[in-house]
């Protein structure tokens, strides 16, 4: 009985039109460009710690989206309880 091997579940490789779902959910907090600026720099300097600046500043962005949906989510659950 022969059959054909299954494919490796660590071969992670994407088409070049297949979306990156990472690349998705950085674009919908709206930190995108600093997301690439960060990258950007890593790659060019082959070391993130010559890159604080784009670091900080990714930093700060994704911490402002956490806060405002946090508080989003909890206005939601505060105003279904009040529904209910």
């Amino acid at each position: 009985m022969t059959s054909t091997p299954s494919p490796s579940p660590h071969n992670r490789s994407r088409s070049e039109d297949e979306d990156d779902p990472v690349d998705g959910m950085i674009s919908r907090t709206g930190c995108a460009k600093l997301h690439h600026a960060l990258q950007d720099c890593m790659a060019e300097q082959q070391d993130w710690r010559k890159c604080q600046t784009e670091v900080q500043k990714f930093k700060e962005c994704m911490t402002t989206y956490q806060n405002t949906r946090k508080e989003q989510l909890l206005k939601q659950r505060t105003s279904a309880t009040q529904s209910a």
